[in-house]
């Protein structure tokens, strides 16, 4: 008989971090289905990378899966129609980072017709693999949006041999991986097993928070699975803290290992894939149809009921919200993720994209509208920051101008993760300065 598998501890820790609330209200919410939809607004830029360019035009009939957006640039993804209808048109709108993205607008027939071409994808290689991960249009579902065939690219030149599977979820109220890993177990162990046989790669980390015990056990009985004759396959279990789900974090916990700065984790031999992400890319294959639906939490102090929903991609927050019975008369904020690296959303006709997690409606209670005031020089913004950067003397060089100083600060570092504001005593507003520091670098070189 087997021995029973040892449960990893990481191998390092982290510099700072923070504890926050875990909330995680909706873990034993099963997803709803949500595809009774009037319309959906597709944006042409879904991910990291060049934006696609439309392929359709107003008038044209589509269905679910019909290719209706693509770039010759390397570092992009197609997009495809998530609902059978016709395109109603395609305008030019403002995204909350500033940015303007096409939108193509379809308006749905309520069948959810499936497009005809679409069947099942033979891949018995690497490049098979690559090939399909593009065509599918998957992109980072964890909340990056980074295009995963130019992650499952490898090359001799950089040889990989780690593949870390991100289960830790470690922003709170958000369920959406917790629930594939309850809900698809078996996609995630057949994903798995594919990207390792294919790539030929010889450890596999499954990274899950001990915050979890129902996803450690499910992913415990994936990493036991008899097909792991080599005991290749390993859960690491974390200890909750955030931001343990950042990729350059969990590599570091995982591996031991650090990313340079400009570098990616193939640099260091690691492929980093979401948990959502791996089963979603076994589906496909078995199916053909792309990604066109994606698994959200609704949650937060200012959502009447909340829930975890799949719902087609570009589907607009206003008809999630009315299927979750509405907004309470105290909501006064909602976010496109999380509430630590979530992005606040004005309008509520903004749509779902391939990479939102979640929608976070908050409450007034739980927002934060004190007045940041003066820094007292408390350090706790540097000692929470896992890069080891000092966003308080970043912010003081962006306020005086002192582009110099602001160089050898490094915000480019940063990784966004809120830590910073999170801890600061001042409500000093740290993760936007640190945004605007990287811009500002940007723009002087």
């Amino acid at each position: 008989m087997k021995k029973p598998e040892k449960i990893l501890r990481p191998i390092k820790r982290i510099h700072g971090g923070t504890h926050v609330p875990h909330n995680k209200n909706t873990a034993e919410f099963e997803r709803e289905p949500f595809f009774d939809v009037d319309h959906v607004a597709i944006l042409m830029q879904q991910h990291i990378g060049a934006p696609c360019i439309p392929c359709v035009k107003p008038g044209d009939s589509v269905f679910v899966g019909t290719k209706i957006g693509d770039s010759d640039k390397y570092i992009s993804a197609p997009i495809h129609s998530s609902v059978s209808g016709t395109v109603s048109k395609i305008d030019t709108v403002l995204l909350p980072s500033g940015q303007t993205s096409q939108q193509i607008v379809i308006k749905s027939d309520s069948s959810m017709t499936p497009d005809p071409e679409i069947k099942p994808v033979e891949v018995k290689t690497a490049d098979d693999l690559v090939a399909a991960a593009r065509n599918s249009g998957l992109v980072g579902l964890g909340g990056a949006g980074f295009p995963a065939h130019v992650k499952l690219k490898t090359s001799p030149e950089k040889p990989i041999d780690y593949l870390i599977i991100n289960a830790a979820e470690c922003e709170p109220f958000i369920t959406a991986d917790y629930r594939e890993c309850m809900e698809n177990p078996d996609d995630i162990l057949e994903g798995v097993y594919l990207i390792k046989t294919l790539l030929n790669i010889k450890n596999v980390i499954i990274c899950v928070e001990d915050n979890k015990p129902k996803a450690i056990k499910t992913l415990y009985n994936i990493a036991c699975d008899r097909k792991d004759t080599d005991n290749s396959v390993r859960l690491m279990r974390l200890k909750s803290s955030y931001p343990q789900g950042a990729e350059k974090v969990l590599i570091y916990s995982a591996t031991g290992r650090k990313i340079p700065f400009g570098k990616l984790p193939s640099d260091v031999g690691c492929i980093v894939m979401n948990v959502t992400s791996i089963a979603f890319l076994n589906r496909y294959i078995k199916t053909g149809m792309p990604l066109v639906s994606k698994s959200i939490t609704v949650d937060g102090g200012g959502i009447n009921n909340p829930k975890n929903l799949t719902v087609p991609i570009g589907t607009p927050f206003e008809e999630i919200f009315e299927y979750c019975g509405g907004l309470k008369p105290d909501a006064v904020k909602f976010l496109s993720g999380g509430p630590m690296m979530g992005v606040s959303v004005a309008d509520a006709s903004m749509s779902v994209l391939k990479q939102t997690n979640a929608i976070t409606v908050l409450s007034k209670n739980e927002t934060a509208l004190d007045t940041p005031y003066s820094c007292i020089n408390c350090g706790r913004c540097a000692s929470a920051c896992p890069m080891n950067l000092t966003p308080a003397r970043v912010d003081s060089a962006m306020q005086f101008g002192k582009q110099e100083e602001l160089i050898k600060l490094h915000p480019e570092y940063c990784i966004e993760c809120g830590c910073c504001s999170y801890s600061c005593p001042s409500k000093r507003h740290l993760t936007q300065t640190m945004r605007l520091a990287k811009t500002e670098l940007k723009k002087s070189k």
